[in-house]
């Protein structure tokens, strides 16, 4: 596993070299499509929004923060996992809708340069990377709490032979997950940064098109791919979340229930604490390499 992180930090440069040469010529496949629905919109639009899709799809293969936040979220807090795909879900929708805002708003309703449409997706870019330290901060003063009222010292309650379990009887056992434990997974602050700091930053691919179809006349259609490269992107999202959810469920069972109730809390509070740091520590890798996107292309 070494040797292999090793060959991908050596080929890591010739692979973004590639993947821009990829998005260049995925970009000019879509403009000549757009071209095609400018002159027939009837028989090139089903087109344009089938390979909106497939591109979608694709680009969502790439890295991105998005999957840091979300594998990280699954892969440390129980979570439902319809709450789980949702998020996918909605963040991928906010990122093609966000897209969309900006153009209008810079474009149509300011009437500024294409140059300050690229600046201030770069500044949107910073601002969901922001987001994503505050969740890591966020996450880990919660850890944190847990892991100082988990380990303070407990006291236990005398019973007799014909102990009755209830909620505070002090024998040692968890009979049922807490309403807290269940909740866990489903905090809406939580989630809801998670959506905000996935989605709020636009799709490069959403931009370009976005961004020609107003020069040529087809903006509606450019709306239409926008959204059919989100759901693209959230097939791909969702099918992670899927994966992580499945291997967090595995490895749940698999440990069993054999320790102690407060280790097992205090191993999961810790899990926690660490997803917490490692969004925090990506925020902060992610706003400092953050550049302005040169004439529209950026890999992923």
């Amino acid at each position: 596993m070494m040797a292999a992180g090793i060959v991908l930090w050596q080929m890591w440069p010739q692979v973004m070299m590639k993947s821009i040469v990829w998005q260049r010529e995925l970009n000019l496949k879509m403009s000549g499509l757009l071209k095609a629905v400018a002159d027939n919109p009837h028989k090139a639009g089903w087109s344009l929004l089938i390979f909106s899709f497939i591109y979608g799809v694709l680009h969502a293969l790439g890295p991105g923060h998005g999957k840091i936040v979300i594998t990280t979220w699954l892969a440390t807090h129980p979570s439902k996992l319809k709450s789980s795909i949702g998020l996918t879900l909605a963040a991928s929708l906010l990122q093609g809708l966000v897209a969309v805002a900006l153009v209008v708003v810079v474009l149509t309703l300011l009437q500024l340069p294409a140059r300050q449409l690229h600046l201030s997706s770069f500044w949107l870019e910073r601002g969901s990377y922001a987001l994503v330290g505050v969740l890591g901060l966020m996450l880990c003063w919660r850890a944190v709490k847990k892991l100082r009222a988990l380990l303070r010292k407990p006291v236990f309650k005398a019973f007799t032979i014909q102990h009755v379990h209830h909620e505070h009887c002090g024998c040692g056992h968890q009979h049922l997950p807490s309403p807290e434990q269940s909740a866990q997974g489903n905090d809406w602050r939580a989630r809801l940064m998670i959506v905000l700091s996935m989605g709020m930053r636009p799709c490069s691919g959403a931009i370009m098109v976005l961004l020609f179809s107003k020069v040529i006349g087809v903006f509606s259609w450019g709306v239409a791919s926008a959204l059919a490269m989100a759901a693209g992107t959230s097939i791909t999202i969702s099918s992670l979340a899927l994966l992580v959810h499945s291997f967090r469920q595995l490895a749940v069972r698999l440990s069993g229930s054999s320790a102690p109730v407060l280790w097992r809390q205090v191993g999961l509070a810790t899990l926690a604490l660490a997803g917490g740091a490692i969004l925090l520590a990506a925020a902060v890798v992610m706003w400092m390499s953050v550049v302005p996107v040169g004439r529209g292309l950026r890999p992923f």
